[in-house]
């Protein structure tokens, strides 16, 4: 039976892992790791940062919020800000709330 991390880990994307992998075989140079994939350094930082924001979620077993990881791809393949994204993500869950006190 697989351990939890190895579920963790199973539990992300392919570029996910792949970009977990790469973070290990580059000794943990996020600078090595940008040049790798062709980025800046803060795209790489936010790209990790996304990543570990993934792996806690995976661990306390919450599912990952759709809206949230479809605005991210969007985010990584540059074709939305970080900007817009957030203030997409929060009009998004203004609305589900609001739509959960109506029906209370």
């Amino acid at each position: 039976m697989p351990s939890s991390a190895l579920k963790t880990f199973q539990s992300l994307d392919l570029a996910n892992q792949e970009l977990a992998l790469q973070l290990v075989s580059f000794s943990g140079s996020l600078k090595e790791l940008a040049k790798h994939y062709g980025v800046s350094y803060p795209t790489i930082r936010q790209r990790l940062d996304r990543l570990i924001s993934r792996l806690e979620t995976a661990r306390s077993g919450q599912p990952l919020d759709p809206m949230a990881e479809k605005l991210a791809d969007l985010v990584d393949r540059g074709e939305m800000t970080m900007r817009a994204a957030k203030a997409a993500l929060t009009l998004h869950r203004k609305a589900l709330e609001e739509e959960r006190n109506s029906h209370d």
